[in-house]
């Protein structure tokens, strides 16, 4: 390659960025060099306030001092180790922290590097499950419309966001998807669960009817559909379709990638909501974003339905190659530990209130249609703007940007979920920031 051929520093073509408009940002970037705390700093030395968590990952805040110790001491001990036959320390104290975390039936977990792993690991635990106890012909799986579970085969098969599945033809055969709860007609700012809609879990019902109960492997639905614009559960949603899975014998998975670990005040999604699923994914918060890490936590009846035969065969043909990183498994403990040390998820559920206020003082804002809000998540429903879907929220988002504030949009939505260390001052600059931006776009 000649030296003119030779990329430059500041080349950014190389890089093809996921779910951005390519071209749009190379024409004017916008490139973060650091962070600490509550705030990002960018290449102009302009301090962003995180009014996202990152992409709801980043759970205790940026460069947290635990962590980053952590992280240092284990590259330095121990840089990597396989998996496969064999271990080291971390990742069994790190399943055993987190499995602690659930009820005493939740007590397995498998580790993966992502969300999208994870849910396509629930997603394959459950059809051997079947097949491990002779129901083979349980190969059926159900998600939900505007679902997301991440951008695995398995993932977009059984999530519901036409844009994340359109362009990829034929994906998982045999998959269906329950109705989404969002009913704006009835539920329009609600704070907190919304009133009506539990009845759509029923919907299960139909299903069943359609293709029988012997066929269908497992649901799974996040308790809140986060990526698709914070859509919550109707009060007594969840509880009606864990019920209807017990009645025919159907795994239920909860897609806790970003509920977990404090989003909603407790531990869980599962901890809130009262309802105990038969497996769990998790990623983000895990490790507050710093390492990729996931996980999936499965119930002892599950795991043991695979120790069967022989103790010298390989129980399940499945696993990555970086399950359980050592690096990611310093950080993950170091993660809990201050989530812990600093009581965030008992801060996240004390500031909860002020959130939810904070949300809904937008009601009567101009181009706002809906609020919502749950824990320390809530939504901005935007008025599109004729034949231009997503363009008001992105005018937004660029516009917040400028100001010193991160937002996050899906199609007109605005969705937020600051880190679990904000105060009041953070909230109310999120939301005066939005409030200004709205009075200011078309």
């Amino acid at each position: 390659m000649s030296d003119s051929a030779a990329p430059s520093p500041n080349n950014l073509d190389a890089f093809w960025m996921p779910f951005t408009a390519n071209r749009q940002f190379k024409s004017n970037p916008r490139m973060l060099v650091s962070a600490k705390g509550m705030y990002y700093t960018n290449i102009e030395g302009q301090q962003i306030l995180d009014g996202t968590a990152g992409l709801w990952c980043c759970n205790a805040g940026h460069a947290e001092p635990r962590i980053v110790e952590a992280v240092a001491k284990q590259i330095a001990e121990l840089d990597y180790a396989p998996s496969f036959q064999m271990g080291h320390p971390k990742a069994f104290e790190l399943a055993a922290r987190v499995t602690s975390m659930f009820p005493a039936e939740l007590d397995h977990m498998f580790f993966t590097n992502s969300g999208s792993e994870s849910v396509d690991t629930a997603l394959k635990i459950a059809l051997a499950y079947h097949r491990a106890r002779g129901e083979g012909t349980r190969t059926r799986l159900i998600g939900r419309e505007r679902g997301y579970h991440g951008t695995g085969f398995g993932g977009i098969s059984v999530g519901g966001i036409v844009a994340n599945r359109r362009t990829f033809g034929t994906m998982l055969t045999g998959v269906d998807h329950l109705p989404h709860t969002h009913l704006p007609e009835k539920n329009a700012f609600s704070r907190g669960v919304p009133e009506y809609g539990a009845e759509l879990a029923d919907e299960l019902e139909r299903i069943v009817a359609l293709h029988d109960a012997s066929t269908i492997a497992a649901v799974i639905v996040e308790p809140i559909a986060g990526s698709t614009g914070v859509i919550l559960p109707p009060k007594g949603y969840l509880e009606r379709l864990r019920k209807i899975c017990d009645k025919h014998g159907i795994l239920l998975i909860f897609d806790e990638v970003i509920t977990g670990f404090g989003r909603l005040g407790t531990p869980f999604a599962t901890d809130f909501f009262g309802v105990k699923p038969d497996l769990v994914t998790l990623a983000k918060g895990l490790t507050s974003g710093t390492i990729p890490m996931g996980g999936v936590i499965c119930s002892k009846e599950i795991y043991n339905a695979f120790m069967t035969g022989p103790d010298n065969m390989i129980e399940l043909f499945h696993g990555y190659t970086y399950s359980g990183h050592p690096v990611a498994a310093a950080a993950g403990l170091a993660t809990l530990d201050t989530y812990k040390e600093e009581g965030l998820f008992e801060r996240a559920n004390a500031l909860a209130p002020y959130w939810e206020d904070a949300v809904h003082s937008l009601k009567g804002t101009r181009h706002v249609t809906d609020l919502r809000n749950l824990g320390l998540i809530g939504a901005i429903e935007l008025e599109s703007m004729p034949d231009k879907p997503t363009v008001r929220a992105v005018n937004a988002f660029k516009k917040c940007y400028e100001k010193g504030v991160m937002i996050r949009t899906t199609g007109d939505i605005i969705a937020l979920s600051p880190p679990l260390i904000a105060e009041k001052n953070h909230v109310d600059q999120i939301f005066e920031t939005i409030r200004s931006v709205l009075n200011e776009i078309e």
